[in-house]
Formats: C-alpha cells, structure tokens, sequence
C-alpha cells in the first residue's frame, strides 16, 4: 500500500474521530464549571441565537489537532513542535476568556506577544520569497524578521476574533484560505504539507456541520486564536515551500484579517471622521 493510500485511510479515521469528538463537545461541555463555557448573550449585534450556545468549538479543535498529531507521527515518524507549542498556546490564552477569567485585553495581547516571539525565535520561523527588495534586506536582520512574522500572526489572529461572530463566517474564510494553500501544495508536490492542511480543512467543515446555519457550537475566542495561529503559519510556510508563487498572492490572505483589524480600529478612533479617514487611507495607498 502506497503512502498516498495509508494518508487517505489515516484521513478517513481522522474525519470520523473528530465527527463525534465534537458531537460529544457539544453535548457534554455545557457541564464544564457549570456551564461556564455557555453563550448567554443574546444581545450583541451578531446573536442569532434565542437560546444559550456552548463556546466549545476551540476545545473540539484542539483535542482534533492532538488526535491528527498523533497520526501524523505515525506516519512520518515526525513531531510538529512549531505547530503543537503555537496552535496550544494560542488556544490557552483565548480559553482564558472563554472561561471568564478577569484578564484585561491589554495583558491578553502581551501574554500573546510573548509566547509568539518565543517560538518565532525558538523554531527559527521566518518569511522567505519577499519580492520587495528593501524589505528583503531587513528580513536578513533575525530582530526584524521575527517582529515582522509577530505582526503577520497578530493580524491573522486578532482579525480572526473579530471575523468570528456571524454563523460560519470565519470558518468558511478559513476553509476557502486553506483548499486554495492546499491546491498550491499539491500542484507543488508538497505532499506531506498538503496532508496537513488537508487535516485542518477536515476540522473546519465537521465545525461547520455544527455551527451553520444553525448554531449548535461556537468556536469561542480559543478556537478563533487557535485557527487564526494555524492559518498564518500556514500560509507563512506555503509561501517558503513554493518560491515559484509570488509572496504579493499570499499577502493577500493576511490583508483579508488586517483590513478587519485596521477597520475596526478606525471605527473606534476615528468614528466621527471615518469616510474622512478611509479617503485618506486609500488615497496614501
């Protein structure tokens, strides 16, 4: 049997296992801390629920993730550490707000910004294929090449918190984000990458089952910081795996969450001038 043979064998358990550790999330997170986790707020602008929602998603994900790495070592003898200490940490820090601890968003965003610059650091991670010339002369700096991967995860992370809210909306972005970075690798005989973005892609549509279009589970603000870290090293690692593809195309899919970002920002600082504001903005562009 052909590797090719024993991914899609491994995938189709995978599929099935996380199938029902979300069936069992839903059903059962509701007695965690009693019922901590639940979604009682029925009045923010993107409620549509009448009823309270477990914010659970992030949970199911992360014990997906765990289950995915362990078949992931079977077959290739290889752990995933700057996936494993990223996607856990991330997922720990938005689980802190999901669990309603008393955490200002200020010490939130450093605890963030610490732990991102430790693994940046520790695992060496870095932007290759820059096609700006003089910014490929300051990513040969490590100091700058590590704030400049800080801010590509703290833009995809944050922008996918505040994408989170409507019914599948950050998961159909995120699903769309990963099949065009898994066309790429396949069409660049990325296999083993394509194996795990295949595995991701597996996660996001079995949530989606339960999240859209009516809301079962939510993905919370760990599941959100845990899908956000992922797709940003993702596409930080397509682009490094696939010189042939220009780095502009995959910029793209970080201005998607910078512009949710740069656009809440203006809306909070700049709401009495805004169309002012975003004329100017587009204008410098």
């Amino acid at each position: 049997m052909g590797t090719e043979s024993v991914e899609a064998s491994f995938l189709s358990i995978f599929a099935l296992i996380s199938f029902f550790i979300y069936l069992i999330t839903n059903k059962y997170s509701h007695k965690i801390n009693y019922g901590v986790l639940l979604d009682r707020d029925f009045k923010k602008p993107q409620a549509f629920h009448d009823f309270a929602i477990t914010r659970s998603g992030g949970l199911a994900a992360i014990i997906s993730l765990s289950v995915f790495f362990i078949i992931y070592y079977l077959i290739y003898s290889k752990i995933l550490y700057e996936y494993i200490f990223i996607s856990y940490s991330m997922f720990f820090v938005g689980l802190l707000d999901d669990l309603k601890f008393n955490i200002k968003p200020s010490k939130r965003l450093i605890l963030m910004i610490f732990l991102l610059i430790t693994f940046i650091f520790t695992f060496n991670i870095k932007i290759m294929n820059i096609e700006i010339l003089f910014l490929n002369y300051f990513l040969k700096n490590n100091f700058f090449s590590g704030i400049f991967v800080l801010l590509c995860f703290l833009f995809v992370i944050n922008g996918a918190n505040l994408i989170d809210g409507f019914n599948g909306l950050l998961s159909i972005n995120l699903i769309i984000i990963n099949v065009i970075l898994l066309y790429l690798n396949l069409s660049n005989g990325n296999l083993e990458f394509s194996f795990l973005l295949t595995s991701q892609i597996i996660i996001l549509l079995i949530f989606l089952l339960f999240n859209f279009p009516f809301a079962k589970i939510f993905l919370g603000d760990s599941g959100a910081y845990l899908m956000g870290s992922l797709v940003s090293l993702n596409v930080i690692i397509t682009n490094n795996l696939s010189p042939n593809i220009s780095s502009f195309f995959s910029a793209l899919f970080y201005f998607i969450f910078f512009l949710r970002f740069f656009s809440l920002f203006l809306e909070k600082y700049y709401k009495k001038n805004l169309h002012f504001t975003l004329i100017i903005f587009i204008y410098t562009c």
